[in-house]
C-alpha cells in the first residue's frame, strides 16, 4: 500500500501543474461539442421516446399514471429528461476517459518518465494501434456489462456498487495499458498486470467512485434541468480532471513497479578478471628497505 499511496499523492501534485490543467481543457471542448451536438439534434426525440416507452410498458403504466396524477402532470414532464440525462452519464464518462487516454495519456506518461525515471528504457512493447484496440475492446465489454446490469440499478445498495465496479475494471484495463505501452514490452506488461492485479483493480474502483461522484448532482432532479447548459461543461471538466488524475496515478505506480522489476531482474554485472584477481589475492608487500653501505 505504500507504493499506492506514494503514487496517489504524486498524481494529485501533478494535477496542479499548469500544463496539466490547460491540457484538460482539450477533452472538455471536444466532449462538450459532441454532447451539445447530440442534444441539439436528438434531445426532443430521445425525451419523447422515453415517455412513450414508459406509457407502453404495461408493468410501469399504473405506477407512472398514479405518479403523474398526484403530481399534477409534473412527473410526466420531468421523468423523460431525467432518464435521458441518466442514460447519457455513462456515455459521457466513457467519452471523457477515451479523450484523456487519446490526448492526455501520452503527454502525462512522458512527463512522469522525464521527471522520475529518465533512465527507464522505452521498449515500445505495445504499438499504438494495439493499445487502441485493447482500449476499445475493454470499453465495449464495459458497455455490455452496464446494459446487462441496468435492472440491478433499481436496487438501492447495488446502484452504489455495480457501476463503480464496472468503471474500476475499465480504468484498470485501459490506463494500465496506456501507462506501460511505451516503456514495457509485452511480457513485462502481462507480468505486471498479473502481479499487481488487485492493487490496480482497487485503484480503478477508487477512481470509479471519483468518476461517479460528480453525477450525484442529478439527484437534485428537476432543479438541475434549467441549469443544464452550465452544468454539462462543468461536469465534463470534472470528469476530465478525475480521469487525468487516474491516468497520472496509474502512470506513477506502473512505471515505479516496472523500474523495480527491471532492477530485480537485471543480471549481475560481470567482473573483469584483473579486478577479480585483485580482490581475491592479498596485496603484495613492498620489499624491505636495505640501508646503504657506509
Amino acid at each position: 500500500m505504500r507504493d499506492v499511496i506514494d503514487a496517489f499523492w504524486r498524481a494529485a501534485a501533478y494535477c496542479l501543474l499548469p500544463r496539466v490543467m490547460l491540457l484538460s481543457l482539450l477533452p472538455l471542448l471536444l466532449a462538450t461539442a459532441v454532447g451539445f451536438g447530440l442534444a441539439w439534434f436528438y434531445w426532443e426525440d430521445a425525451v419523447n421516446g422515453v415517455r412513450e416507452g414508459l406509457d407502453q410498458w404495461e408493468l410501469l403504466a399504473p405506477v407512472t399514471s398514479w405518479l403523474n396524477h398526484i403530481s399534477g402532470g409534473v412527473f410526466r414532464s420531468v421523468i423523460g429528461p431525467l432518464v435521458v440525462v441518466a442514460m447519457s452519464i455513462p456515455v459521457l464518462l466513457i467519452l471523457s476517459m477515451l479523450c484523456v487516454a487519446a490526448f492526455m495519456g501520452p503527454f502525462m506518461v512522458t512527463l512522469v518518465a522525464r521527471r522520475r525515471f529518465p533512465a527507464l528504457e522505452r521498449r515500445q512493447g505495445t504499438p499504438w494501434w494495439l493499445a487502441i484496440v485493447l482500449s476499445l475492446g475493454a470499453t465495449a465489454a464495459a458497455l455490455v456489462a452496464l446494459v446487462i446490469s441496468m435492472p440491478l440499478w433499481l436496487i438501492p445498495p447495488l446502484v452504489l456498487l455495480v457501476p463503480p465496479l464496472i468503471w474500476g475494471w475499465l480504468a484498470f484495463r485501459v490506463m494500465t495499458v496506456d501507462a506501460l505501452s511505451d516503456h514495457a514490452d509485452s511480457d513485462e506488461r502481462h507480468a505486471l498486470m498479473r502481479e499487481h492485479r488487485w492493487r490496480l483493480l482497487g485503484m480503478g474502483i477508487f477512481t470509479g467512485y471519483l468518476g461517479v461522484a460528480p453525477s450525484l448532482v442529478w439527484a437534485m432532479g428537476a432543479m438541475a434541468l434549467p441549469m443544464m447548459p452550465v452544468l454539462v461543461p462543468v461536469f465534463v471538466w470534472l470528469y476530465t480532471l478525475v480521469f487525468a488524475f487516474s491516468a497520472l496515478w496509474f502512470t506513477h505506480y506502473c512505471l515505479a513497479a516496472l523500474n523495480v522489476r527491471r532492477a530485480r531482474m537485471a543480471p549481475e554485472q560481470p567482473v573483469a578478471p584483473e579486478a577479480a584477481a585483485a580482490a581475491e589475492d592479498p596485496p603484495l608487500l613492498p620489499p624491505p628497505l636495505v640501508p646503504p653501505a657506509a
